[in-house]
């Protein structure tokens, strides 16, 4: 017997949602900012477990994964289960048995290749050295298991936590692609607007590592581009990308307003003094350029020793520190769960130093029209009068505060009369100009400005480079005025 059917009336609507303009954050911030921002429970959390700082701890491997120009990476995690909490660039330092067992460990410093958005594994990308004694016992002996010692993290080359005008020009040559590639994981992991620009330097057609996956981020994140030269050797008929060494054509091919980024460049030496020359050349300021060496002279050798070697002070220092406040920590828990609200006002919600959502600017991504002047005047031969760059008239700025020294700022426009042991950062505040800063203790390098004239007195811990310092930055956090100063604040 056959059921009856029956017939239903089905009508339909269609429902147009209404257009909206994309919110975004204008400009990139590093998740962790606006927990390190805070002077509430999410900083003493933050301390009390201390993946902001350099740390000593064990990491096990839990996969090696093969990359083409002779290199391996080693995918980690923390025995201790926490996460590895380091900004993109960064390195960590990890000292191999390579003598054996009871035989002194051989330490070495390897770029984190991943993104610091993922940190609950962490990688290390290893290229094999035939000469060398420590990374072909990498590749031969380290696999899913071993266990092995680690500092860090360690190193000044890193992104800002928060930039408002992400624009930058990555350039790598050979194995220097492991930090630029977590730096370009980072960026495609985050919402935001940036304009990136990689230029990578090979030997061979078949040795870009990570070209699979930089291919994959270059279609699909229209925010960045990525280009590949084969450097002096020849190429083949089929070589769709550049010829040559790094030149001021080749950068006024594939970023012709370098001058307008900031500039990441690793790799080795002779490499990055090309790099240095060549910026300069199509006129990127000192200020705008970092660097990393994976090979050096003695005073670069030197200078990685002693950030190492902070790196592991500063990490014994946490562990004590950790140690005493750990009691104390899992005692204010209760209190720290509502770590992430917002704190209020009477007029509502109060920002932190991060970024508000904004529209997002349509025009960003197009390089803006030169202006004649400025170009004229950054690629013009430098002169003995135009060498050292004159400080701004900064006579008709209001003046707040009272003291006997003048600090000047020359993008707020305001002078600030202070006494000489005042720290430059909390009067920075106080008169209302923006300075991003995280740890405040002269050891993130978050607070980095660039001093135009005058004299300091700085106290850093490893927070800011000697090349930086020579280049006119320094870190308004924990530093003092020595006369009156003009600052790029």
């Amino acid at each position: 017997m056959t059921e009856p059917t029956t017939t239903t009336e089905i009508t339909t609507t269609t429902i147009t949602a209404p257009h909206q303009e994309p919110q975004r954050i204008r400009g990139l911030e590093m998740p962790w900012n606006r927990v390190l921002g805070s002077t509430e429970g999410p900083a003493s959390a933050a301390r009390a477990l201390g993946p902001w700082h350099p740390q000593e701890f064990l990491a096990e491997c839990v996969e090696v994964v093969p990359e083409v120009g002779g290199m391996l990476t080693f995918v980690f995690r923390r025995l201790d289960g926490a996460p590895l909490a380091f900004r993109p660039g960064q390195y960590v330092n990890i000292a191999f048995p390579v003598n054996g067992e009871g035989g002194e460990p051989m330490d070495r410093s390897y770029s984190l290749s991943s993104s610091p958005t993922k940190p609950w594994t962490f990688d290390i990308t290893v290229k094999r050295d035939p000469a060398g004694r420590v990374s072909p016992w990498v590749h031969e002996n380290v696999g899913p298991g071993t266990v092995l010692e680690m500092l860090g993290p360690v190193g000044a080359f890193h992104l800002p936590d928060v930039d408002r005008r992400a624009r930058y020009l990555l350039l790598a040559a050979g194995s220097g692609i492991t930090p630029i590639m977590s730096m370009l994981r980072t960026i495609h992991s985050l919402p935001g607007q940036a304009d990136v620009v990689v230029l990578y330097h090979g030997a061979v057609p078949g040795g870009f590592a990570f070209h699979q996956e930089l291919g994959y981020i270059a279609t699909v994140d229209s925010r960045v581009t990525v280009h590949y030269s084969l450097g002096d050797r020849s190429a083949p008929e089929d070589w769709e990308g550049l010829t040559g060494r790094l030149s001021t054509a080749m950068l006024d091919e594939v970023a012709p307003d370098a001058n307008g980024r900031q500039v990441y460049a690793c790799g080795p030496e002779g490499y990055l003094n090309s790099v240095s020359e060549m910026l300069a050349a199509v006129g990127v300021d000192d200020t705008s350029i970092h660097m990393e060496f994976f090979s050096g002279d003695r005073e670069t050798t030197l200078e990685y020793r002693a950030e190492v070697a902070l790196a592991e002070e500063l990490a014994e220092g946490i562990a004590e520190e950790i140690a005493d406040s750990a009691e104390d920590y899992y005692d204010s828990q209760p209190s720290a769960l509502g770590m992430y609200e917002p704190a209020y006002d009477d007029e509502g919600p109060l920002e932190a130093t991060g970024l508000p959502l904004e529209a997002a600017d349509p025009d960003f991504a197009e390089p803006g029209p030169v202006d004649s002047e400025v170009q004229a005047a950054d690629t013009a031969p430098e002169t003995e009068e135009t060498a050292e760059p004159s400080a701004p008239d900064v006579s008709a700025f209001d003046t707040v505060g009272t003291g006997t020294l003048t600090l000047s700022f020359v993008r707020t426009g305001i002078n600030v009369l202070i006494n000489p042991e005042e720290k430059i950062l909390g009067v920075a505040k106080q008169a209302g100009v923006r300075i991003g800063a995280n740890c405040q203790e002269g050891m993130c390098g978050s607070c980095k400005v660039v001093k135009l004239s005058g004299d300091i007195e700085m106290n850093h811990q490893g927070g800011i480079r000697s090349r930086e310092i020579e280049a006119g930055k320094f870190l308004p956090c924990c530093s003092t005025a020595l006369t009156d100063m003009v600052i790029d604040a």
